[in-house]
């Protein structure tokens, strides 16, 4: 049993621990009254955007303290032990990374798009740096279930651990921070370790933002779908996956939208997050 051990997963406040934390109610009751829904909704708009690190819940002006944490311990930490000697660099990858979080990224892209603006960068310093913020929990690596082994791991999708670190990093960021708060829910429930065969993304003949394979689930992420539009992007993806996995729920994640769809496969639902996250 020498050398043996077992890795424990230990994230930010998930959505109800963060409202067990702040005292805040969601059982039925409290969802229905109105002065009651209307905290609970303060408090959902909080943790999608400032996340659920426990020491920053109760700070008046979250964002300093984010960005020290950002600062201090996560480039701190990542610079100091892989020996990197240009943190700007490092830095400006890990804001490339989050302007991307919905979107398939590739070595090559993320070194292209750094060359343009700070110098040649290969695509092994890349692949090491993100690899190094993995390392360091601060990216979370999803795999296309429909890659070949090579692009398995070199045409990737990544989210933040927090929501909060993730907004530091971005301008206009509702449908990203509702994406990534969705990964993170995911994660908190299968977990994600090293190989991460339990949550995927679905990127062939029809694109699928997350896919369970264990428990036959689809799922799509849309922060309002009261565009015609958007809404049949989103729900024909959905109609068209049953075709290519095994598919026994499909869901559209809003931010607080919902309504019932159908098709010849079945049910549709469109459920907002704040739902989802307290089923």
């Amino acid at each position: 049993m020498g050398g043996r051990y077992l890795p424990v997963e230990v994230y930010p406040f998930s959505f109800k621990e963060f409202l067990s934390y702040t005292g805040v109610a969601y059982d039925d009751l409290a969802l229905t009254a109105t002065e009651s829904k209307a905290r609970f909704m303060k408090a959902y708009a909080e943790y999608f955007t400032w996340g659920g690190l426990p020491e920053s819940i109760n700070l008046p002006v979250k964002r300093s303290y984010l960005s020290s944490v950002f600062q201090k311990i996560y480039l701190g930490d990542i610079v100091q032990r892989n020996g990197i000697s240009n943190p700007k660099l490092l830095q400006l990858m890990i804001k490339k990374m989050a302007e991307s979080v919905m979107q398939p990224v590739s070595y090559n892209r993320i070194s292209k798009i750094l060359s343009s603006v700070s110098g040649k960068i290969s695509v092994p310093t890349v692949s090491n740096y993100i690899g190094f913020s993995e390392d360091a929990w601060l990216l979370l690596r999803l795999r296309n279930i429909a890659s070949s082994f090579s692009d398995k791991e070199s045409v990737c999708k990544y989210y933040f651990i927090d929501n909060g670190l993730l907004t530091l990093q971005l301008l206009s960021s509702e449908t990203i921070l509702l994406e990534n708060m969705v990964a993170l829910s995911l994660f908190h429930k299968y977990g994600h370790d090293e190989d991460n065969e339990r949550v995927y993304f679905y990127n062939a003949n029809v694109e699928i933002d997350f896919y369970i394979p264990e428990d036959e689930l689809a799922i799509q992420v849309a922060y309002s779908i009261a565009d015609p539009e958007t809404l049949q992007r989103e729900k024909g993806a959905l109609e068209k996956f049953p075709n290519v996995h095994p598919c026994s729920r499909r869901v559209i994640i809003t931010y607080d939208e919902e309504d019932t769809l159908t098709d010849k496969h079945g049910t549709i639902e469109a459920i907002p997050c704040w739902k989802w996250m307290l089923e």
